[in-house]
Protein backbone atom coordinates (compact mmCIF):
# COMPACT_ATOMS: atom_id res chain seq x y z
CA UNK A 1 0.00 0.00 0.00
CA UNK A 2 0.92 3.44 -1.01
CA UNK A 3 1.84 5.85 1.90
CA UNK A 4 0.09 8.81 1.67
CA UNK A 5 2.30 11.78 1.65
CA UNK A 6 1.87 15.17 3.72
CA UNK A 7 0.49 16.97 0.68
CA UNK A 8 -1.76 14.48 -0.32
CA UNK A 9 -3.25 14.45 3.37
CA UNK A 10 -3.26 17.78 3.63
CA UNK A 11 -3.46 19.81 0.15
CA UNK A 12 -4.74 16.99 -2.13
CA UNK A 13 -5.79 19.52 -4.53
CA UNK A 14 -2.19 21.71 -4.61
CA UNK A 15 -1.11 23.22 -7.86
CA UNK A 16 2.26 23.98 -6.48
CA UNK A 17 5.06 23.57 -9.03
CA UNK A 18 8.03 21.95 -6.56
CA UNK A 19 4.78 19.53 -4.45
CA UNK A 20 1.34 20.00 -5.58
CA UNK A 21 -0.41 16.43 -6.05
CA UNK A 22 -2.36 17.94 -8.94
CA UNK A 23 0.52 20.21 -10.75
CA UNK A 24 0.69 17.78 -14.23
CA UNK A 25 3.82 19.65 -15.29
CA UNK A 26 5.23 19.88 -11.39
CA UNK A 27 7.90 18.24 -9.62
CA UNK A 28 6.07 15.68 -7.13
CA UNK A 29 7.88 16.14 -3.79
CA UNK A 30 6.23 14.06 -1.48
CA UNK A 31 7.13 14.96 2.32
CA UNK A 32 6.96 12.45 4.60
CA UNK A 33 7.46 12.56 8.83
CA UNK A 34 9.94 10.18 9.57
CA UNK A 35 10.38 10.77 13.91
CA UNK A 36 11.61 14.26 14.14
CA UNK A 37 12.46 14.93 10.74
CA UNK A 38 10.49 15.76 7.24
CA UNK A 39 11.95 13.35 4.35
CA UNK A 40 11.40 13.34 0.90
CA UNK A 41 12.96 10.73 -1.72
CA UNK A 42 13.22 12.73 -5.10
CA UNK A 43 14.79 11.32 -8.45
CA UNK A 44 15.16 13.84 -11.00
CA UNK A 45 14.64 13.83 -14.91
CA UNK A 46 17.27 14.43 -17.03
CA UNK A 47 15.28 17.34 -18.52
CA UNK A 48 16.24 18.96 -14.89
CA UNK A 49 19.90 19.46 -15.80
CA UNK A 50 22.33 22.12 -15.48
CA UNK A 51 25.14 20.65 -17.28
CA UNK A 52 26.51 17.61 -18.12
CA UNK A 53 24.65 15.06 -15.32
CA UNK A 54 24.34 17.80 -12.91
CA UNK A 55 21.07 19.20 -11.12
CA UNK A 56 19.95 22.47 -12.18
CA UNK A 57 20.31 25.10 -8.84
CA UNK A 58 16.26 25.96 -9.30
CA UNK A 59 15.42 22.75 -8.97
CA UNK A 60 17.72 22.42 -6.42
CA UNK A 61 16.28 25.20 -4.59
CA UNK A 62 12.13 24.23 -5.29
CA UNK A 63 12.75 20.93 -4.13
CA UNK A 64 14.40 22.18 -1.06
CA UNK A 65 12.11 25.04 -0.47
CA UNK A 66 8.94 22.51 -1.13
CA UNK A 67 10.01 19.92 1.89
CA UNK A 68 11.17 22.57 4.10
CA UNK A 69 7.26 24.85 3.68
CA UNK A 70 5.92 20.96 5.09
CA UNK A 71 8.11 20.89 7.59
CA UNK A 72 7.55 24.23 9.41
CA UNK A 73 3.83 23.83 8.07
CA UNK A 74 3.58 20.28 10.35
CA UNK A 75 5.85 21.82 13.20
CA UNK A 76 3.16 24.68 13.69
CA UNK A 77 0.04 22.27 13.18
CA UNK A 78 2.35 20.27 15.95
CA UNK A 79 3.12 23.17 18.39
CA UNK A 80 -0.36 24.19 18.28
CA UNK A 81 -1.84 20.53 18.99
CA UNK A 82 -4.33 21.05 15.54
CA UNK A 83 -5.53 18.28 12.96
CA UNK A 84 -4.48 20.26 9.98
CA UNK A 85 -1.74 22.33 9.46
CA UNK A 86 -2.18 26.61 8.93
CA UNK A 87 -1.47 27.82 5.23
CA UNK A 88 2.00 27.84 5.03
CA UNK A 89 4.54 30.58 2.80
CA UNK A 90 8.55 30.97 2.71
CA UNK A 91 9.48 34.15 4.21
CA UNK A 92 12.71 34.10 3.13
CA UNK A 93 15.52 31.18 2.86
CA UNK A 94 19.39 30.89 2.12
CA UNK A 95 20.09 27.79 0.03
CA UNK A 96 24.43 26.84 0.04
CA UNK A 97 25.44 24.75 -3.25
CA UNK A 98 28.38 22.74 -1.39
CA UNK A 99 28.71 21.04 -4.72
CA UNK A 100 27.35 19.70 -7.97
CA UNK A 101 24.28 17.43 -7.75
CA UNK A 102 24.18 14.27 -9.48
CA UNK A 103 21.06 13.60 -11.02
CA UNK A 104 20.53 10.77 -9.34
CA UNK A 105 17.71 9.89 -6.16
CA UNK A 106 17.91 12.28 -3.79
CA UNK A 107 17.19 12.48 -0.04
CA UNK A 108 15.74 15.56 1.85
CA UNK A 109 15.76 16.30 5.29
CA UNK A 110 14.08 19.05 7.02
CA UNK A 111 14.28 19.87 10.66
CA UNK A 112 12.68 23.03 13.17
CA UNK A 113 15.24 24.95 14.06
CA UNK A 114 13.16 27.55 16.20
CA UNK A 115 9.31 28.01 16.29
CA UNK A 116 7.97 31.18 17.42
CA UNK A 117 4.03 31.98 17.20
CA UNK A 118 2.99 31.95 13.32
CA UNK A 119 6.71 32.01 12.30
CA UNK A 120 8.85 28.52 11.88
CA UNK A 121 12.71 28.77 11.06
CA UNK A 122 13.96 25.49 9.03
CA UNK A 123 17.23 23.59 8.15
CA UNK A 124 17.89 21.71 5.44
CA UNK A 125 19.77 19.17 3.36
CA UNK A 126 19.75 17.61 0.11
CA UNK A 127 21.88 14.54 0.13
CA UNK A 128 23.07 12.39 -2.75
CA UNK A 129 24.30 8.90 -2.34
CA UNK A 130 25.10 9.81 0.80
CA UNK A 131 26.99 12.66 0.39
CA UNK A 132 25.54 16.51 1.39
CA UNK A 133 25.48 18.68 -1.69
CA UNK A 134 22.98 21.33 -0.77
CA UNK A 135 21.72 22.98 2.06
CA UNK A 136 18.84 25.22 3.03
CA UNK A 137 18.37 27.87 5.97
CA UNK A 138 14.43 29.01 5.66
CA UNK A 139 11.85 31.19 7.49
CA UNK A 140 8.19 29.97 6.85
CA UNK A 141 5.17 31.66 7.94
CA UNK A 142 1.60 30.93 8.76
CA UNK A 143 -0.45 33.29 7.09
CA UNK A 144 -3.96 35.23 7.68
CA UNK A 145 -6.66 34.77 6.19
CA UNK A 146 -6.95 37.82 4.17
CA UNK A 147 -3.37 36.42 2.61
CA UNK A 148 -3.46 35.09 -1.19
CA UNK A 149 -2.32 32.08 -0.27
CA UNK A 150 -4.78 31.35 2.98
CA UNK A 151 -7.00 29.27 1.09
CA UNK A 152 -3.86 27.54 -1.25
CA UNK A 153 -4.69 24.06 0.82
CA UNK A 154 -8.60 24.15 0.66
CA UNK A 155 -10.80 20.90 1.64
CA UNK A 156 -8.00 20.03 4.04
CA UNK A 157 -5.66 21.81 6.09
CA UNK A 158 -6.23 25.58 4.25
CA UNK A 159 -7.27 27.64 7.13
CA UNK A 160 -4.59 29.60 8.87
CA UNK A 161 -4.17 29.98 12.66
CA UNK A 162 -4.40 33.35 12.36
Amino acid sequence: MRQESLQERFAPSGVCFGCGPTNEHGLKVRSFVEETTVVARWTPRPYHHAFGEFLNGGIISTVLDCNSCWAGAYSLMTAAGTKTPPATVTSSILVDFLKPTPIRPLLLESNVIELAGRRVVIGSTLKAQGETTATLRGTFVAVGPNHPAAKRWIGHGGHSTG
